[in-house]
């Protein structure tokens, strides 16, 4: 997994509108990467929601919010669509992405051994480098603890 102090690995990935979106899109700027299951599940779902209902204060702070899974750019419209999300949403189908973050791991539900994305977020700064990150996160009140994160920095 990328460890705070890295520079945050590169990308280009397409959004729910299928236009590619790199990392270097986010020069300059202070940004959260965050790492998700699938689309319109319970967890993913609470979890944007939570972004969606603080997505002022983040963009008040100056602060871009970009959501990664392994799902279509289809499905990411559909998925904004249906909860009014308002952040960017990027496909990885191919998991390179969700790979060199580290994200996309050996997992085990109920004695099952599958891979699949563990729930993680990183806070890149302005220069591109990863200066906090949020392993195995716990969706019930993640993004209060990333605008705690980001007062602290």
């Amino acid at each position: 997994m990328v460890k705070v102090g890295e520079a945050a690995p590169d990308f280009t990935l397409k959004d729910d509108d299928g236009t590619p979106v790199s990392l270097s899109d986010y020069a300059g700027r202070k940004f959260v990467l965050y790492f998700y299951p699938k689309d319109d599940t319970p967890g993913c779902t609470a979890e944007a929601c939570e972004f969606r209902d603080e997505y002022a204060e983040f963009r008040t702070r100056g602060i871009a919010i970009v959501g990664v899974s392994a799902d279509s750019p289809e499905s990411h419209a559909a998925f904004k669509a249906k909860y009014n999300l308002r952040f960017t949403l990027l496909s990885d189908p191919d998991k390179k992405v969700l790979k060199a973050y580290g994200v996309w791991k050996e997992k085990n539900a109920g004695g099952k051994k599958y891979a699949g994305v563990e729930r993680t977020t990183f806070i890149i700064n302005q220069q591109g480098i990863v200066i906090k990150v949020f392993p195995r996160v716990k969706v019930k009140g993640h993004t209060a603890g990333i605008l705690k994160a980001f007062q602290k920095l």
